[in-house]
This record gives C-alpha cells, structure tokens and sequence, in this order.
C-alpha cells in the first residue's frame, strides 16, 4: 500500500482498529473508542488527527460531522490484504469444519456440507462452483447418436463423477465415427483436461492429419469445451440467501431485489468466483463486487480454488457484506478448500 496516510505503523493500526471496531458494532467509531483499545499511550486528540488524515487518504468518512468514522472499501481491501490475510483460523473453528466436512461420502454431500459451513461462518453466501467443463479431467468418454442428428457425450472423471451433453454437431455423425473417436479419446487421452486435449489435437491437426484421418477433426467437434460447457444453474450450488438479504447493509427494498436477481442469475456469481482459479492469491479477496448488481458495492467476495491431485479444479468461497469478520472468514475459506479438494480425491 503506497497510500501516505497508512506509512507509518501507528497509523496502520489505528486504521486496523477503526475496521475491527466498526465490524463488531456496526456504528461510526469515535476517537475515544480506539483509545481504549490502542496498545500506546495515545490521547483522543492525537488518534483523531490520525483519522483526519485517513479520511483524506480515503480510507474513513463521517456520515455526518458529529459522528465518528465508518470505513471505506479501500479500508476494508487494506485490513483483508495486509491484516487479515495473515490470520490463522482458530482451534475451535477448525474443529468444527472438519466435524462437518468428516462424515460427508458422495460428492452432493461434501458440496452440501462445504457450502454450509461457508455460509455459517460469514452470515452471508457459501458457494461452490462447479470445475469449469476445460478444466474437466477425462477418465473416459462415450457417445451415442440419436435419430434426429444429435449425439450424446458424457464425459467420465476421476473419482466416478460425470459430466453429459447433447449437442447438434454441423454434420451428421454414424455411430461406427463415435465409437472411433470415444476410444481414439480414451486411448490418447485418458487423465488429460479437455484444455490440454484440445492443444494437442490442434497440434495434431497441424503435423499428423494425415495419421489419424478424420478423428482429430472429429474430436476437436465433439469435444470442443465452448460446445459441452453447462449453464450456471448446473455449475454452482449456494447456501444461506436468507441470511445475506437479512443483513442491514441491504434494508433498501431496491437494494434486496436487486441482490436478489444477480443471485438467481447465476452465471454472474459463477464468473465472479472462478477468478480466483488464475489469482495468485492462495485466496483472493474481492470489495464491492459491482459485477454482481449495484448492490454489490457493498458485498465483498473471499474464494479460493480446490485441487484435485494437483490440478486446479472449481472453486469456493463467500459472498457477504463488506463489513464481515474477514479474519475468520479468510482463514476458514482457505482451510473448506483444502478438505474439499482431499474429499473429492476420496470418493
């Protein structure tokens, strides 16, 4: 953070405590609220020239001059990156995850229990999406032409889940050419992703077309992942609505609908989350999330990608408003993760 106003450490931890206290109280800070809980000898004067200049830098504002101070969203992006991101998630939390995420067995059980678990912890959404069909692993594949032209694909992964489409290729394929490329697949690419299948039949088709005929075409048709990829409503799995449009943040009538629109198209929450799965960020925290609705200004987004094996896979996190408990939900984000990922390499 380059901003002047948060260079010095004083500063910083005035800033971390005006976030902290805010969170817990929902009200404007005053300089005398802080003074009880900074760790020097500082009097209410001085701390509240320090919030005079974080008001400039643009990290506090006043709802009007006889309050004290509420956080902007470049406060709480400063306390999520540099104070909270450094969190560890207590005994008692971890305890709990694990008790929740331990007795689940099927892959709908294991989402279930995830996505309540985020929820509970952030009195917001718990969401988990669905690996996008790119990055789908292949174990095996099969497909079967029906009379009107279309073909049915289903697409096996590791761990015995599956993915299925019916789609209506340019041409019309036999099922002898089906049979063909299906074992064509499973022979050449069992254990790749439908991204790294892809590349490779393009550099096929580019050095080897004469080899494999017409398969190569005929596998890049078939398993092209713009054609197979699902809607939202099959990618993703929410928890805890009720919660999110209980919270006070979104008291407006106009706000609500809106919250409520963004989430029941869920293609926007999908596109949202999956950023993470490129992030650097082991977990990516997001302020005013405005892709979402107007309401979103308010909402801050914590995600973070699951493995399978070492392959990044789909992702999970939580959708809440800005003033959460970031310690908390960062540090649980990261650990649902994990027992995600080691529970879907189980099944």
């Amino acid at each position: 953070m380059k901003n002047a106003a948060i260079q010095e450490r004083r500063n910083r931890q005035i800033l971390a405590d005006v976030v902290r206290t805010y969170i817990e109280t929902g009200e404007p800070v005053s300089s005398r609220a802080i003074s009880k809980r900074f760790e020097e000898t500082l009097s209410p004067a001085s701390i509240r020239n320090v919030m005079a200049d974080l008001e400039d830098g643009g990290f506090l504002y006043q709802p009007h001059t006889s309050a004290g101070r509420v956080p902007t969203a470049a406060a709480y992006r400063f306390f999520a990156h540099e104070i909270a991101a450094q969190a560890t998630l207590s005994v008692h939390d971890r305890d709990w995850i694990r008790g929740q995420m331990s007795s689940a067995k099927t892959t709908e059980e294991i989402t279930e229990r995830a996505g309540h678990v985020l929820a509970e912890v952030s009195n917001g959404l718990g969401i988990i999406v669905a690996p996008p069909i790119r990055r789908t692993v292949l174990e095996h594949a099969r497909m079967w032409s029906l009379p009107d032209g279309r073909v049915v694909i289903v697409l096996s992964s590791p761990g015995g889940s599956s993915r299925d489409k019916i789609v209506k290729p340019n041409r019309i394929f036999t099922q002898a050419e089906l049979d063909a490329t299906a074992d064509f697949l499973n022979r050449h690419y069992s254990g790749w992703t439908l991204d790294a299948i892809r590349e490779d039949l393009l550099i096929k088709l580019a050095t080897e077309s004469e080899r494999y005929e017409g398969l190569i075409q005929s596998a890049l048709t078939l398993c092209d992942p713009a054609t197979l990829e699902e809607g939202p409503a099959r990618q993703i799995y929410v928890e805890g609505t009720a919660q999110i449009v209980g919270a006070p943040e979104f008291s407006s009538q106009s706000q609500m609908k809106e919250l409520l629109e963004a989430i029941e198209e869920k293609h926007r929450l999908v596109s949202v989350l999956n950023a993470c799965i490129d992030s650097p960020e082991p977990v990516l925290v997001q302020i005013g999330i405005k892709e979402i609705s107007e309401a979103g200004e308010n909402l801050a987004m914590i995600s973070a990608p699951y493995t399978r094996g070492d392959m990044a896979q789909g992702s999970l996190g939580i959708l809440g408003p800005t003033r959460m408990q970031y310690e908390r939900a960062i540090s649980a984000v990261a650990y649902v993760a994990e027992l995600f990922g080691e529970a879907l390499g189980k099944i």
